[in-house]
């Protein structure tokens, strides 16, 4: 990681979501913290995949106030945080292409692009699939490809959406285990996810949404063994809540 001061805690206080007239998402407050593992919790329709997209700030919201560390410009923000989506977007480009391409956009040189792309694939163990066509791979493979492509920016900060959904038990360990990786080089991650064994084993924080709100946040130990709320407790308990 940087060896910068960081940017975190992310700070949100009355954050509203609004299209059309209808509240989509509100956060009263909460905060990501430095080198913490975040995981966004809720059913179908909470709330979890707009909640990341306004902290990575592809959504505006309507009302209230999101801040990084005071004297961190927009630019270095932007530069300092990245996101995985659910279905990994994949370039028409073969492996290592994906990770130049990216470099490129992100203002590395040739010879630094070049081995950044090798020392990341390495590390990951995609190097044997460096000159496929990154469209053909499978979806586990796709999506290692999209953390290590987004992990060779060396963000301060990634969101992931949904990491390991629809993956088979292996593809979906073998993310767990990059995803690993990145907590133990000092990054900072924020996860939605609906496996709860996955969550338990990979949280230090969570977030809970029900109905685009946020509900219930603290450390996961105590939000598995006593949760605050009955949607929470409903939740755990694969019993659904309107």
């Amino acid at each position: 990681m940087r060896d910068v001061t960081s940017m975190l805690p992310l700070k949100l206080q009355d954050i509203a979501l609004e299209v059309d007239g209808r509240r989509l998402l509100e956060v009263t407050a909460t905060s990501i913290r430095n080198k913490r593992r975040t995981v966004v919790l809720g059913p179908n329709g909470a709330g979890k995949t707009l909640f990341l997209k306004v902290c990575h700030g592809l959504l505006k919201p309507s009302s209230g106030r999101l801040d990084f560390v005071a004297g961190k410009s927009d630019a270095e923000v932007r530069r300092r945080q990245a996101m995985v989506f659910q279905k990994p977007v994949m370039l028409r480009r073969s492996v290592r292409g994906n990770f130049t391409h990216a470099l490129a956009m992100a203002g590395f040189g040739w010879r630094e692009r070049r081995r950044l792309a090798d020392e990341t694939m390495a590390h990951f163990g995609l190097s044997a699939l460096a000159d496929r066509p990154a469209r053909v791979l499978s979806g586990g493979e796709q999506q290692r490809l999209a953390i290590a492509r987004a992990a060779s920016l060396n963000p301060e900060l990634l969101f992931l959406d949904e990491p390991t959904s629809a993956l088979d038990p292996t593809a979906a360990r073998q993310v767990e285990e990059m995803l690993e990786l990145l907590r133990a080089h000092g990054m900072t991650l924020v996860m939605t996810t609906h496996d709860l064994g996955l969550a338990r084993r990979f949280a230090d924080d969570i977030l809970f949404f029900h109905n685009g709100r946020l509900l219930e946040q603290g450390p996961a130990d105590t939000f598995f063994t006593r949760p605050q709320t009955a949607e929470a407790q409903a939740f755990l308990e694969n019993r659904l809540v309107w």
